[in-house]
């Protein structure tokens, strides 16, 4: 199997729904609640069937598992994680933090990473051994090696803010250089490029995440959850940073963080 042809194909999938994406955003789009009380559109289902044709046409034996069309051959070598419209909410607003998130993981292990953010512009992908990207430009994590000088995004810290870890996070915020919340696909782009030096978030799941965890490693980057576990299926919270950085940032976060299960992560 070329990894290479998957990218490919991966690549193709993130044009075709960011067709529809674009034209539901214009056109506005009636949103439903989903079961778990979360956002979904037109959009989001229709994106995702359009990637899942596509990937299912060239790798007919590969598994899937969708936000929306559901889970098939869970256990196949390589299994397919997309998130048609990550940031459904934002989508329904109308504000552009949202993206589709397209990884390939193989025997549990995430080999690529695509990440299309069509009203910024942005495509962003990676490949195991073969470095992050977007367009011709290679991305790099940055430099900065103490926390004084940081610039951290967190996002999704409800579950966190509940717990016992948020006096360690307060800490962790009154040390740095400056903090922000960029959310959803951004900050991890941004982290990727060197623009901020790390992400903390506590209420993710495995599809918001694969593919940005490859792109944020392939640049040189760690990317764990927050007790410095790798990822998986079961991820449901994300430390990413530099690699200076990350062990201080997990020695400045440990004794307090114990970040549990999302609300509701829409994951069964």
């Amino acid at each position: 199997m070329s990894e290479q042809r998957c990218l490919e194909v991966a690549k193709s999938a993130a044009a075709a729904a960011a067709e529809i994406i674009r034209h539901y955003y214009r056109a506005g789009v009636t949103v439903h609640e989903k079961a778990d009380a979360t956002p979904v559109t037109r959009a989001d289902v229709e994106s995702e069937q359009a990637i899942r044709g596509i990937i299912e046409q060239a790798f007919p034996d590969h598994g899937f598992f969708g936000e929306e069309t559901g889970q098939a051959a869970l256990d196949a070598d390589y299994l397919w994680l997309v998130d048609p419209i990550d940031g459904t909410k934002a989508f329904v607003r109308g504000y552009p933090f949202f993206s589709t998130q397209i990884a390939l993981m193989h025997r549990g292990e995430l080999v690529l990473g695509v990440s299309s953010a069509p009203e910024f512009g942005e495509l962003v992908w990676a490949q195991r051994g073969a470095g992050a990207w977007e367009g011709s430009t290679r991305l790099q994590v940055s430099a900065v090696d103490r926390i004084e000088e940081c610039a951290l995004s967190a996002g999704n810290l409800k579950s966190l803010a509940s717990g016992p870890g948020w006096g360690a996070y307060g800490g962790l915020v009154s040390r740095v250089n400056r903090i922000r919340g960029y959310g959803d696909f951004y900050h991890y782009h941004l982290l990727a490029r060197g623009g901020i030096d790390a992400v903390i978030e506590s209420d993710v799941n495995i599809l918001d995440i694969a593919a940005l965890a490859v792109i944020v490693t392939e640049a040189g980057g760690r990317f764990t959850d927050l007790e410095g576990q790798p990822v998986g299926l079961a991820t449901t919270s994300v430390l990413a940073s530099n690699r200076p950085l990350y062990p201080q940032l997990r020695e400045a976060l440990a004794g307090g963080l114990t970040a549990g299960p999302p609300e509701d992560s829409g994951l069964r």
